[in-house]
């Protein structure tokens, strides 16, 4: 299974005698909306949404609470399992994730399923704004679904695997480059990034319509960086949310990855971490 849909695609699924379940994950890294009020993905939802979807919380359903082990440590099991349940996630439904465009929120749970063992999990490229269908506001109430979290192994890393990584395969931060280099850090305690890992910014898996750019494009430019379906590879970002798009832009590249889920924000809070900055890997 392609590990996105086109709008098209998908109004063509919602007609068909099995229908996806839709989660509607919108979510903004930054707290503050144009209005100067804090984004509140749940009343955007309210506000109008594709029909069927079910609104899913990424810090409370995606992720547990902040803490040592980053901003978006992974969600305790049971939490996650029931607001899957909740959406009507069964093992064998289809399940297609969308947010408000950028693609980061969708891809978090897109990888959250995969790695807990649902097979049939697609992003909707280019989020909410691709659709261009109809939308409603009411939330609908599906039937329980009976999907039960099981994770794979192999899949997660944790910091000593992402600085092994570091030097036995290929470690790509998706932060943008100036984060990377350490000229700017506006959220963690320091700029930088793990020594050996190369920048590899999320915003160049899409093109300016805000879609994955075509397999092969995503192919060469990982493939200039090293990452090939024979190396092992992993992806961190801030805190795990951004790196999950950048695992599927290597999934619809046909390269296998690793997420570091605690990413920067569990690295650099602990001051006995090295940090590396500049555009050297080292």
């Amino acid at each position: 299974m392609n590990a996105i849909i086109s709008a098209s695609e998908l109004a063509d699924a919602m007609r068909s005698e099995r229908p996806p379940v839709l989660l509607d994950v919108r979510w903004q890294l930054s707290t503050a909306a144009a209005t100067g009020e804090p984004f509140d993905g749940r009343a955007a939802y309210a506000s109008g949404h594709i029909p069927g979807a079910v609104f899913v919380d990424l810090d409370r359903e995606l992720a547990s609470p902040p803490g040592p082990r980053g901003r978006h440590p992974l969600p305790d099991l049971d939490v996650f399992g029931a607001a899957m349940r909740r959406a009507g996630v069964s093992a064998g439904t289809p399940v297609v994730a969308y947010d408000g465009g950028i693609g980061w929120a969708a891809a978090r749970a897109w990888w959250l399923l995969r790695w807990t063992g649902h097979p049939g999990v697609r992003v909707l490229d280019g989020g909410l704004p691709a659709w261009g269908g109809p939308s409603e506001t009411a939330a609908p109430s599906p039937a329980e679904g009976d999907f039960v979290p099981k994770p794979a192994d192999g899949a997660v890393l944790d910091a000593d695997g992402a600085a092994a990584l570091a030097r036995s395969g290929v470690l790509l931060d998706a932060r943008a480059g100036e984060r990377y280099r350490g000229e700017v850090e506006p959220i963690d305690p320091v700029g930088g990034h793990i020594p050996g890992a190369l920048s590899a910014p999320t915003s160049d898996n899409v093109g300016p319509d805000g879609r994955f750019r075509p397999a092969a494009e995503l192919r060469a430019r990982f493939g200039e960086l090293g990452a090939t379906p024979d190396v092992p590879v992993g992806v961190y970002c801030g805190s795990g949310v951004s790196a999950a798009h950048e695992v599927l832009a290597l999934e619809i590249a046909g390269v296998p990855a690793s997420l570091y889920v605690g990413s920067w924000s569990e690295w650099s809070s602990d001051p006995e971490r090295p940090v590396a900055v500049g555009p050297d890997p080292q």
